[in-house]
């Protein structure tokens, strides 16, 4: 019940939802890090894997399923101790105030030096605090990855362009801009947003990640004082909200190369190009799948190609700092 995790995509407030409409007991431990998953008193799996695709699927965890029905009792006092002595199961109503908390924290851009104010509503039960899970499950195991472009075919920037210059100039850590006749209706919650700037020689080099938020009418639209900052907003004055962006601490040049990932994927570059190879018919040429387009669909193999090698970029050239970004332009006003 740390609703910094939840602000992190660590967590997920939806799936707390769910499982109380479906009649599910629910309490929070402080500090509990085990993974322990009962089967009525026959059978007990206890493992570091979460429920995730990415602990599921790809990563490398280590678990053991028991059967002897002496360590799945054990299993089962272990669970029952800690049950009671925990507070009151969990109330959708308090999952909704949880969620708007949450949500005022990610439409304020999700500044990591503000994730400090979001409560802990786990019972301390004398747990140590252990490290918490990794943040980047919420770009790894996300259901949608777009590349958002930036600039176009007639607006270039050079390779020795500064990144922050960059995100300065497009306020692409609170936003990515969508042009005014084009609703951005295909984007959904946790959707990962890829920051890709036009360069020359003609390449789109993606510089940063954050994730997004589905487009909220009359309320996700430059206002008056937005255009007043950025006169290009006039024409592209749709928002995605983001939060948790990060981006690579150097120039475009050191940013990670799409005409790379399009070389070595192919037709499996793109959802829509993959989608037509698998089915035999339409465009299947990555290059031309975006024309004219202010963002592109990924694929999963684009999507786990573009975290790779970004996470690549990250480890050689660092993160622009926090401190950094808090020098960047952030609206007073907040958003619910």
């Amino acid at each position: 019940f740390n609703l910094s995790d939840f602000a992190q995509g660590v967590s997920d407030i939806a799936s707390l939802k769910v499982l109380l409409q479906r009649g599910a007991r629910i309490r929070g431990v402080r500090n509990l890090h085990a993974k322990l998953y009962l089967f009525d008193k026959s059978r007990a799996i206890v493992t570091s894997a979460n429920l995730t695709k990415s602990a599921l699927v790809r990563n490398r965890e280590l678990g053991m399923i028991l059967d002897d029905p002496a360590l799945v009792a054990d299993c089962h006092t272990y669970f029952g101790e800690l049950w009671k002595r925990t507070s009151e199961d969990l109330r959708i109503e308090q999952v909704i105030r949880w969620e708007t908390e949450v949500n005022y924290h990610k439409n304020s851009g999700g500044r990591p030096r503000k994730l400090a104010d979001l409560g802990d509503y786990g019972t301390d039960v004398g747990l140590p605090a252990t490290p918490s899970e990794s943040a980047n499950s919420a770009f790894t195991d996300a259901s949608q990855a777009f590349v958002k472009f930036l600039g176009n075919s007639r607006n270039r920037s050079p390779l020795t362009s500064p990144i922050y210059d960059e995100i300065d100039g497009g306020d692409c850590h609170l936003v990515a801009c969508y042009p005014t006749r084009k609703i951005p209706s295909g984007v959904r919650d946790n959707a990962v947003i890829f920051m890709g700037r036009l360069t020359r020689p003609n390449d789109i080099r993606v510089f940063g990640r954050a994730i997004g938020m589905a487009y909220r009418p009359g309320m996700d639209d430059a206002t008056s004082t937005d255009i007043e900052r950025k006169k290009w907003k006039r024409q592209w004055s749709r928002y995605i909200r983001v939060h948790r962006a990060e981006f690579i601490d150097g120039t475009l040049g050191n940013a990670v190369s799409l005409n790379e990932m399009m070389n070595a994927l192919k037709a499996n570059s793109f959802a829509s190009t993959q989608r037509n190879a698998e089915r035999g018919q339409g465009n299947t040429n990555p290059r031309h799948a975006y024309g004219q387009l202010a963002a592109v669909k990924l694929s999963a193999d684009g999507l786990m190609w573009l975290n790779e090698r970004l996470q690549a970029a990250f480890d050689t050239y660092g993160n622009i700092s926090e401190s950094k970004l808090s020098e960047l332009y952030w609206p007073d006003r907040q958003y619910t």
